[in-house]
């Protein structure tokens, strides 16, 4: 048995068999053994309070690993606990070693087999340090040893997630990761083990094992030993949805495979288990809501030193390698798709054939789309052939209806009658696989993938350029339009990485020629003419949901290489939308936005990129370039009123850039959000936009950390007389009661402000100091938002205050804040005389009970000007509820919106809440969401709301709550009433504007 089994977590393993009472006697025999061999004593007191992986430690620390399971196992003998013996003895039979011995080769050879990267060649199979680190540290045990582990690898195809889970099996059959923490690993590769027919847990395993005779029941004895490795988990289709009554729990039962899997993944069978899952990104949403994840790993594919490395290999001359590795350098794109080792070959694989060609390599290293290009028409051009014959262009475009074909289904695994669709007839399929683009796939023999999936992207781009799409033999292929439009959708297909991409890249003037080179005719122009009419489109209607993802319209047009296109197509747009998070993306969004010059808005956060700087690092000088060139956007465009800056971190350059832009006289903004950014230098700089800018209407500050001299700064600045901010929101900022003096002071000498939000800041002992402020009579402020503010019940007394003597404030936003029936009490005792003019109420999630409703249903008799109330998130009930619904029907109260959403409200309150509907002439809105409503409630409000005199636009409720009956119900009551809307999400219909 290796000596390493010996080790701390290996006696760990066995100590935590026993029970607490057989560990205390364990210890005892311990001090009685090595007594008797006169061995080193350990100190008595460091063995009685050990806990048995500190205990396992000692052990090892005093004794050496043979001798130190030498003694446990004599204890466990004399303790009579032949199991544990059994499990030692058979574990020392070399199971485990005959069984790593075979890992090792099989996995070796594995890793050496030919691939088309030959990455073998270039590369130590050995896992790197860092990686061996975090693995070994995904697995170790956090409370107990005993505490299984589901560990995910996430990447896109081709970033090294089989190539990284080979290593990692062939350290472990070397001892050099996971050391005693597990027994035995097997590998599932589910594009093989798909097509099997039903099968046993045990089946599986003994297909793993070097003889037919697998020890399967020793095997499974110790499941917390185990790691499973699922490897392509994607291949399983609707893998995860089997209901919980399907799976099993027994090794030996027979069942499909994706069952065992499932059964496996959400632990029905050996739970105890650990697992080690390999995925593309477009599946772990459906493991998250079925498996219980430990953790996410993501591989990083080939770093800057790899790709290096790997050109030096490829090209083999290292003139050539270099001459090839400093063009691709200077592309973020290029380089970028390096990461992954089968795209690295691809590019390296057209330089390589242009070299060979004697052709300029810039040409081919403009665009991502030149390099495939390159690399498709240089394999369907015979060697030594000035051009393609009549037989490889036919099977090309055979080829991209196929991979039309798929883009549009979802489909990457082809079949023969696939491929005969298409035009691919099986003479053509030698041909094809000669070229390596189309491959064989798993274990069936007519089944067939392209290399890779940005190839059939590529391919079934390049079929729009030569067919229409009511040409293709099949029905959902779609329209160069419909395609566009769903490219550019923020949610659109999981696998449309770079197929709009391609579609513009192909229409660049150089890729034109390439085509008419190689085909004679192509379709640029009718597909130039569609996107610009797209993109048209989608400037004239805008984007109202949010919908439109402008970084993909950015990347297609940067694609294209084409700036006469790009500057007239990014002036068709008003809005734009996007998040820039590597340097590709700066360098993208940099090229577009400088031909930009008529947008109205601007959203974007920026990430990873600028980092801070100090003496020893700055920004390097191209990115700095790209990031002036979205900033100018604030200058060069005209009509640019709206700027939200999010989730930012910003370096001290990169910041005096954006404020040097923000106070240029050119700049013309009217609404300023900076929410989340964290920005070096002297934050003076962006309040001086104050200055600057007269137009600016509207300043918001959102989880953004605030000092205590930028708050004063900051209102200084606003109250430069030149300023006109109407709105201020400084969300999140870290204010705290120190700040109130200096907003206080705000609020009594701005004479423009109307709306402040200070919400979510720690504002309890600062707020009299706002209501005094408030107090006086010249103040203009109406809207007040002081929700989740840390406000207690004795704050009510200065609001109760403020109210009375203040004629401003229209709407007051209290919610979050532990008010309870006491202050509310107070709050009622002004809101009850006649000249408080407040209109709008906010109380939700206040701690109010039905208590309280009965001071606020006097408030509301008493006060004609209340028309919203919102107070959601309390415990009233039903009882509170009559309470309201006893003053809503009185003819003084006035009120038009009432929020109840989760305020635990039966069926029972119904028949209160339909006498509301049918006698209050005012109330428009009633929110009735998250509340226990049954069918029998629902009936009795849409009984009231068929009255006649009911006056109710909008109900809130959602209908996916209730079932099929009652959603009938309430469609049925919608389509009767159409002023009537029935809708979940209130918070968009009540909109509060100055």
């Amino acid at each position: 048995m290796a000596a390493s089994f010996f080790s701390d977590f290996g006696l760990m393993w066995y100590l935590e068999e026993l029970k607490k009472e057989e560990f205390r006697k364990f210890k005892e025999y311990l001090k009685q053994m090595t007594l008797h061999l006169e061995l080193k004593q350990i100190p008595w007191t460091e063995v009685k309070k050990a806990s048995r992986e500190e205990l396992a430690n000692l052990l090892i620390k005093h004794y050496e690993e043979q001798q130190a399971w030498n003694i446990t196992l004599r204890i466990f003998q004399k303790m009579d606990r032949k199991d544990l013996c059994m499990k030692v003895m058979r574990e020392r039979t070399g199971y485990t070693q005959t069984y790593q011995a075979h890992a090792k080769r099989k996995f070796s050879r594995l890793w050496s087999s030919k691939s088309v990267t030959e990455i073998h060649l270039y590369f130590q199979e050995e896992v790197k340090q860092e990686e061996c680190e975090h693995l070994d540290h995904l697995f170790a045990p956090k409370e107990t040893g005993k505490q299984p582990r589901t560990v995910i690898i996430q990447g896109p195809q081709g970033i090294g997630k089989t190539t990284l889970l080979m290593k990692l099996l062939m350290a472990w059959s070397d001892n050099k990761i996971f050391r005693d923490r597990f027994l035995y690993t097997f590998y599932f590769c589910c594009r093989e083990l798909r097509e099997l027919p039903a099968t046993s847990l045990a089946d599986l395993i003994s297909r793993e094992w070097p003889d037919p005779a697998a020890p399967v029941t020793e095997i499974v004895s110790q499941p917390e030993r185990l790691l499973f490795v699922i490897d392509s988990f994607e291949e399983l289709k609707d893998g995860l949805n089997e209901p919980d009554s399907a799976l099993c729990n027994d090794v030996t039962e027979k069942r499909p495979v994706q069952v065992l899997l499932s059964s496996l993944l959400r632990k029905k069978v050996l739970p105890e288990a650990s697992l080690l899952v390999a995925v593309q990104p477009v599946c772990p949403k459906e493991l998250r809501d079925r498996v219980a994840i430990s953790e996410i790993y993501e591989p990083r594919g080939f770093n800057e030193s790899d790709r290096l490395v790997y050109f030096c290999c490829f090209f083999k001359d290292p003139k050539r390698a270099m001459e090839a590795f400093s063009l691709v350098r200077e592309s973020e794109q290029l380089f970028s798709i390096c990461q992954i080792p089968l795209l690295c070959w691809i590019l390296c694989t057209s330089l390589k054939q242009e070299m060979q060609k004697g052709k300029d390599l810039t040409l081919t290293c403009q665009s991502t789309t030149s390099v495939y290009s390159c690399f498709i028409f240089n394999l369907f051009t015979p060697e030594g052939a000035e051009g393609p014959t009549p037989q490889s262009q036919r099977q090309l475009k055979a080829l991209c209806s196929l991979a039309a074909e798929g883009m549009w289904t979802d489909t990457f695994e082809f079949r023969e009658d696939d491929l005969r669709r298409n035009g691919v007839v099986e003479a053509d399929i030698p041909a094809l696989l000669g070229t390596k683009v189309l491959l064989k796939y798993g274990e069936r023999e007519s089944s067939y993938v392209f290399l890779h999936a940005c190839i059939q992207e590529f391919c079934a781009a390049l079929f729009y350029l030569l067919r229409s799409h009511l040409d293709h033999p099949h029905p959902a292929v779609r329209s160069v339009q419909e395609l566009l439009v769903a490219n550019f959708e923020k949610i659109r297909r999981a696998h449309w990485i770079f197929l709009g991409c391609f579609l513009t890249g192909l229409l660049n003037r150089q890729e034109q020629q390439k085509l008419d080179a190689f085909f004679g005719f192509q379709l640029s122009q009718e597909i130039k003419q569609q996107l610009h009419q797209c993109l048209k489109s989608l400037g004239e209607h805008g984007d109202p949901l949010g919908q439109v993802d402008s970084l993909a319209i950015f990347y297609c047009l940067f694609e294209m290489q084409d700036p006469a296109f790009v500057k007239q197509a990014v002036n068709l747009l008003q809005k734009a939308d996007f998040h820039i998070i590597d340097n590709a993306d700066l360098v993208v969004s940099a090229y577009c936005l400088k031909y930009c010059s008529s947008l109205r808005k601007l959203s974007f956060s920026v990430q990873n990129v600028f980092k801070k700087e100090d003496e020893h690092s700055s920004t390097s000088d191209y990115s700095l370039v790209c990031w002036h060139h979205i900033c100018s956007v604030l200058t060069t465009s005209g009509h640019l009123t709206e700027l939200q800056v999010q989730d930012s971190t910003l370096s001290e350059s990169t910041f005096v850039t954006w404020c040097n832009q923000l106070r240029h006289p050119s700049c013309r903004l009217q609404r300023l959000g900076i929410n989340n950014v964290s920005f070096s230098g002297p934050s003076g700089q962006l309040f001086e936009v104050l200055f600057y800018q007269p137009d600016l209407k509207y300043l918001s500050f959102t989880l953004t950390k605030l000092s205590r001299d930028d708050v004063r700064s900051l209102c200084d600045a606003l109250n430069y007389p030149a300023g006109n901010v109407k709105e201020l929101a400084l969300v999140d900022c870290f204010l705290s009661p120190i700040d109130c003096e200096v907003l206080a002071c705000l609020l009594t000498n701005n004479k423009k402000l109307t709306y402040l939000n200070v919400s979510c800041n720690d504002l309890d002992a600062g707020l009299p100091l706002l209501c005094e402020a408030l107090c006086n009579p010249d103040t203009v402020l109406v809207y007040l938002m002081l929700a989740y503010c840390h406000l207690s019940e004795q704050c009510c007394e200065y609001i109760s205050e403020m109210l009375l003597h203040n004629k401003s404030v229209r709407y007051l936003d209290l919610g979050a804040n532990v008010l309870k029936d006491e202050g509310l009490k107070t709050l009622c005792e002004a809101l009850k005389r006649p000249d408080c003019r407040l209109d709008s109420l906010c109380l939700v999630k206040c701690f109010i009970t039905v208590a309280g409703c009965e001071d606020l249903a006097s408030a509301l008799i008493s006060n004609q000007n209340l028309k919203i109330l919102q107070i959601g998130c309390n415990e009233i009930g039903d009882v509170g509820v009559k309470l309201l619904c006893g003053a809503l029907t009185h003819p003084n109260c006035r009120l038009e919106v009432l929020g109840l959403e989760e305020c635990e409200l039966t069926s029972a309150c119904c028949k209160d809440l339909a006498s509301v509907l049918t006698s209050s002439k005012t109330l428009q809105q009633l929110n009735l969401t998250l509340n226990a409503l049954d069918y029998a409630g629902v009936v009795v409000l849409c009984e009231a709301l068929r009255h006649p005199e009911c006056a109710l636009q909008v109900l809130g409720l959602r209908k996916t709550d209730f079932d099929e009956e009652t959603q009938a119900l309430l469609m049925a009551e919608e389509e009767r009433n159409p002023n009537l809307t029935i809708t979940d999400d209130c918070d968009t219909v009540t909109r509060v504007e100055i």
